[in-house]
């Protein structure tokens, strides 16, 4: 087992596909379809990516999108099984909300599985990130499909003041 003070968070940085690909392939509970996963790691290059590197090891990432200059969105999320429950994807959060905030940007947003469609590992991931301050805004009911409904939660970073120039 690794000491969560041994691991370190860099980024944003690219290159790591394969390493951040092979965490999402550990995951199927979370990550199972084959052409999510596919895009996933293809955006992952393309997109600002912040990684825990343990024995020089990734073993976590979070991958950002901007929208507009006031908002960003985290793209995918994961952390190897194993390493759960150790503080890594709090860590990955602050870090990739420090660059945001270094962005100006004010609002960070998250899609996940809705509550409406009960399951037990993404009600671990919507605990989470309730725990780190992001409140439910809305469920789409057909943003994915039927069968997976989306719940989109959002936060708003701190220390935004500014005014919107119209």
């Amino acid at each position: 087992m690794t000491d969560a003070d041994s691991i370190i968070v860099e980024g944003p940085v690219v290159g790591t596909r394969r390493q951040c690909e092979a965490i999402l392939r550990a995951l199927p509970d979370w990550f199972g379809v084959e052409s999510a996963i596919l895009r996933y790691a293809s955006d992952i290059d393309s997109l600002p990516t912040f990684v825990a590197v343990a024995g020089g090891a990734v073993v976590g990432f979070l991958t950002l999108r901007r929208h507009t200059e006031f908002s960003g969105e985290i793209h995918v999320m994961a952390v190897r099984p194993e390493m759960h429950r150790r503080g890594i994807g709090r860590r990955l959060l602050e870090r990739a909300e420090k660059w945001l905030a270094a962005e100006n940007v004010e609002y960070l947003q998250v899609k996940t599985l809705a509550p409406s469609r009960p399951d037990d590992c993404y009600e671990r991931t919507r605990s989470f990130y309730f725990a780190m301050g992001f409140r439910p805004l809305e469920e789409l009911r057909d943003f994915w499909d039927a069968n997976n409904p989306c719940l989109l939660m959002v936060k708003k970073l701190p220390g935004h003041t500014r005014a919107h120039e119209a």
